[in-house]
């Protein structure tokens, strides 16, 4: 997994201090990592919307003497990455890129801190909105659906329109102090200034993106990222489902009588039949 032109990527990146234009350049080369070692510096901007001269400067921010050696040390992971998908079709190439992103994810989650620290704050809020548009709200829906089942109030926010401030505002009045975010490519403006007026309304933003440098970062308190899969004409969201799973357990870790509720839910369902054995 450490010839991964996204892992490598990845672990350049992390901990960096980047200008908002570096951000966008670092954003592009996360969504094409696969396809970066073998771009220019005139493509690479023009894929960002950015100058060549900021690609150069970015490459230098990270450590390079200029973007050919930023490609270079890029281009090391290609040869064991090809030689690793060679003999496989596109659908299993595309099944493949998955695992490595869940296996990034597991790496990700050694460190356990960021996860416990948003399980509290999901836990703690009351009512819990849950934000998802677009691609990214059977994300929202699917966590939603379970979180309710061991979170007193959860409110699913997957449509968009002009009463979506209005939805964050009645949350907020309600007694919220947290709102996790779902936002998966292509980032929709509306999402960005959802999360903003969230923000400004008072609540901690918790987002699970595909990478820390995603539009949606500047407004969030806590992200925590998931890689999508780019090998197929829409792209894939293994990695971001299942962390939507551990939040939910980290969240319930947190709720006293979770177990109570989920015994409780089961009770009932036996009782009027919802369940086919």
């Amino acid at each position: 997994m450490n010839d991964s032109p996204a892992v490598r990527l990845q672990a350049l990146l992390e901990g960096q201090r980047l200008t908002p234009t570096q951000r966008r350049i670092a954003h592009c080369m996360v969504r094409r990592a696969a396809d970066v070692p073998f771009l220019s510096s005139v493509e690479l901007a023009e894929l960002a919307g950015v100058s060549q001269p900021s690609v150069t400067r970015f490459a230098v921010a990270l450590g390079f003497d200029g973007y050919p050696a930023l490609r270079r040390h890029l281009r090391e992971s290609v040869p064991a990455a090809a030689e690793e998908a060679a003999g496989y079709n596109e659908y299993q190439q595309a099944v493949l890129g998955e695992i490595e992103n869940l296996k990034h994810l597991a790496e990700l989650l050694a460190d356990p801190a960021p996860v416990e620290r948003a399980g509290r704050l999901l836990a703690a809020s009351r009512p819990l909105p849950v934000l998802g548009l677009r691609a990214a709200s059977s994300q929202a829906r699917g966590f939603a659906y379970f979180a309710g089942k061991v979170h007193p109030d959860v409110r699913l926010l997957d449509e968009g329109g002009t009463m979506l401030d209005d939805r964050i505002d009645a949350a907020v009045r309600a007694g919220a102090t947290a709102l996790l975010c779902f936002a998966l490519p292509r980032h929709s403006r509306e999402v960005v200034d959802a999360l903003a007026y969230a923000r400004r309304a008072g609540l901690t933003v918790v987002t699970v993106a595909e990478s820390a440098f995603a539009p949606v970062a500047a407004h969030s308190d806590l992200l925590i990222p998931a890689a999508v899969g780019t090998g197929l004409a829409f792209d894939t969201a293994c990695a971001p489902m299942l962390l939507g799973r551990v939040l939910l357990e980290a969240m319930a870790d947190e709720l006293p009588d979770a177990q109570a509720r989920l015994e409780e839910f089961d009770t009932k369902a036996a009782a009027r039949g919802l369940f086919v054995d």
